[in-house]
């Protein structure tokens, strides 16, 4: 079954919202990712919920149910193999595919994304190190802390996305995957370090 885009991005920020961290989303976490009026989000969470794509009691948090799920792993999926393929083949920066990303994740074909994925080797991270979920959805996420939880440091193997100019001073600073760090500078909230 197919969906509308706007049901395709709720989904996926649902997930992305609870995929490094614990905390659930509410409405109004929807509505601030979205940029959308929180009345607007509420009507939505109605249809999500009898789509039986979420479930989400009034005033508390929104989850996914698993068929919720599965659609989101296929959205991110699309989203994290585009901007892949645009850094690869394209000479985009990783502060700059987000929102390309964005728009070609509902235009592209499951066939062209297929051949993507076969042409970039099925890469198993992006370029700011978020896991590409698998065809079958399986997502092998690095077991890593935020680095301002840390007291050494350690190997960058995540960087939000959500601060294109955070991404351009720490590339600027020579800060990427694979990296070496220490807590204490601009990313500490923005960083994931690996955990041996």
């Amino acid at each position: 079954m197919g969906y509308p885009s706007a049901v395709e991005d709720y989904v996926k920020v649902i997930y992305a919202h609870t995929e490094w961290q614990t905390e659930k989303i509410t409405t109004n976490g929807i509505a601030g990712r979205l940029k959308l009026a929180p009345s607007s989000v509420t009507e939505m969470v109605k249809k999500l919920t009898a789509q039986g794509l979420v479930t989400h009691e009034p005033y508390s948090s929104v989850e996914l149910t698993p068929a919720g799920t599965a659609l989101a792993l296929r959205m991110v999926r699309r989203h994290r193999l585009i901007e892949t393929w645009l850094v690869g083949h394209f000479g985009y920066n990783w502060d700059e595919v987000h929102e390309e990303a964005e728009i070609l994740e509902h235009a592209l074909s499951d066939r062209l994304l297929d051949a993507i994925d076969n042409e970039l080797g099925c890469p198993t991270r992006d370029p700011h190190g978020d896991p590409i979920p698998s065809r079958d959805g399986t997502v092998a996420r690095p077991r890593a802390v935020l680095l301002g939880e840390t007291a050494d440091g350690g190997i960058v193997v995540r960087i939000s996305d959500r601060d294109p100019a955070l991404l351009r001073q720490l590339d600027a600073s020579g800060i990427r995957l694979g990296s070496r760090v220490t807590p204490g500078g601009p990313g500490d909230a923005s960083i994931w370090v690996a955990v041996d």
